[in-house]
């Protein structure tokens, strides 16, 4: 598991130009014709990272609005941004 460097979180996120996403939580990279599917939480993230906020201020909307604990949040938004970046879908 790959863990954020402090400068990363600060940094805006971007996601890549070419992918598609639904409201849904549909997402589709035509460059590699991959489709995934995210749940509400998952298409909340995607959408302030379409908006392109940054790591920590995403963490901070998300614990702000719902009742989770913040560490385990924290390792499950790492989690997935490593698997957005590992896809390929953010740069």
């Amino acid at each position: 598991m790959r863990r954020l460097v402090l400068n990363e979180y600060l940094k805006p996120m971007k996601l890549k130009k070419n992918i598609a996403t639904s409201e849904t939580g549909f997402i589709f990279n035509p460059g590699t014709g991959d489709s995934f599917s995210v749940n509400s939480t998952g298409a909340e993230i995607l959408n302030m990272i379409k908006e392109n906020k940054t790591r920590q201020e995403i963490f901070e909307d998300i614990v702000s609005r719902y009742d989770i604990e913040k560490s385990q949040f924290e390792r499950d938004l790492d989690d997935y941004i490593s698997l957005l970046t590992e896809y390929n879908l953010v740069d």
